[in-house]
Order: structure tokens, then C-alpha cells, then sequence
């Protein structure tokens, strides 16, 4: 049976496809069919949504591209923003239909959500509901820069509101002048109450050589 990992993030452009793809080639690098899935994407570039091709790239099976990605959206706006100006009511069940179909032909599937736990999809839902249509485990990527630790602890916060598992936390280092790096990083070991995964250094790059020997934890 297929098992999947829920990747949010406590804002956009916090790493969440690095964390994500180092997921992908980590159970690739231990032998599984691994595919990403990208729900929703807002924000191409030359008429391609980076986060998605990404993905692709890390997974070790082709499937079709629209259970990868449902809904993608060229403006770098909200999700529920520019399927109101493209006309689109993103739906759940057609995502959840999307993941079934993934998940009957991969041992892993990380799904990779948008922007932030909260981010608004429709009227009605936001992501919190979309990880709770999927009934996955939770893994939050902090991206880490002054202002994370009230971030992240607000989405800890809201993850375990929703019922969800929160599997565990990624320090990524998005900012190489951070100070007190490592006492941010103590003080979310602290009070997060689940466990720190991995800490990302700045400027990760996720080949299968990096990516053989992270996320132990999790492949067990």
C-alpha cells in the first residue's frame, strides 16, 4: 500500500519543493517508486511552473501529468485568486481522485502544498482542508529568517487543530546571514513536539548523493 507525506511550509518560497524532492530521491535512493504531486501551483515562468517540473524530475515513474498537477495557474497570486480570474473552482474531490490514482502506481507520494498551511483554495477551504482530503502525515518546512519562530509555532499550532499527524519539521536555511541560527533552531526543538528531520544548509542541492542518507526517520 502506497505512503505518503503532506509538505507545508510556514510561508511561500520557504523550500518546500527542496524538501520535497529530497524526499523523493531519498526513498528513490533505498529502491521505491516514488512521484511527486504539486495539487495546486500558481506562478509560471516562460509558460512553466518550476515547482512542478521539479517534481517530475525527482520521481522515479511517469504517470500523467494531470494527476500531478490538477490546477496550475500562470499569476504568482493566491491559489484562490487566480482560479477566480481563470473562472476555476478549485475542487477537492478531484484532487483527492488525482492522489488515488498516484498512489495505486508508487510506494511514496509527497504531495507538495501551497504556499502556506492556510493559503485559501476556494471560497470555503484552504490547505489544512486539502491535508485533511488526503489524510496524510504532515512534514513542516521552516524556512529559517527572522520572524520563523512565531510562524512556525502558529502553524504547528493550526496542523494539530486540524487532527492531522505532524510527522516532523525541516530547519531549512534559507538566509546565510541569519543570526542566532542555531539558538532559532534549539528554541523550535524545544516546543514544536515533534522531531526535527533534517536541517538544510543554505544553497542544498538535492542530487542523489545528498538526498542517500536523509529522512532516515521516516523509512522505517
Amino acid at each position: 500500500m502506497s505512503r505518503g507525506y503532506f509538505v507545508t511550509g510556514t510561508d511561500t518560497g520557504v523550500g518546500k519543493t527542496t524538501v520535497s524532492c529530497a524526499l523523493l530521491k531519498a526513498f528513490a535512493a533505498r529502491g521505491k517508486k516514488v512521484v511527486g504531486m504539486k495539487p495546486v501551483v500558481a506562478g509560471s515562468e516562460n509558460g512553466q511552473w518550476c515547482d512542478v517540473e521539479q517534481l517530475i524530475a525527482a520521481s522515479n515513474i511517469r504517470v500523467d501529468r494531470q494527476h500531478v498537477n490538477p490546477y496550475a495557474f500562470d499569476p504568482p497570486v493566491s491559489p484562490h485568486i487566480a482560479a477566480q480570474q481563470a473562472g476555476i473552482d478549485i475542487d477537492l474531490i478531484m484532487i483527492q481522485h488525482a492522489y488515488q490514482s498516484l498512489s495505486h502506481q508508487a510506494d511514496f507520494v509527497i504531495v507538495e502544498g501551497a504556499g502556506g498551511f492556510l493559503v485559501p483554495l476556494n471560497a470555503q477551504q484552504t490547505g489544512a482542508d486539502l491535508a485533511l482530503a488526503l489524510n496524510l502525515p504532515v512534514i513542516l518546512v521552516v524556512g529559517m529568517r527572522l520572524g520563523c519562530l512565531n510562524h512556525a509555532l502558529l502553524t504547528v499550532q493550526a496542523i494539530r487543530a486540524s487532527g492531522l499527524l505532524l510527522a516532523g519539521w525541516v530547519a531549512n536555511c534559507i538566509d546565510p546571514e541569519m543570526l542566532v541560527l542555531a539558538e532559532n533552531i534549539a528554541t523550535l526543538e524545544q516546543r514544536v513536539g515533534s522531531p526535527l528531520l533534517e536541517i538544510i544548509p543554505f544553497g542544498f542541492k538535492t542530487n542523489k548523493r545528498a538526498a542517500l542518507d536523509i529522512f532516515k526517520v521516516l523509512d522505517q
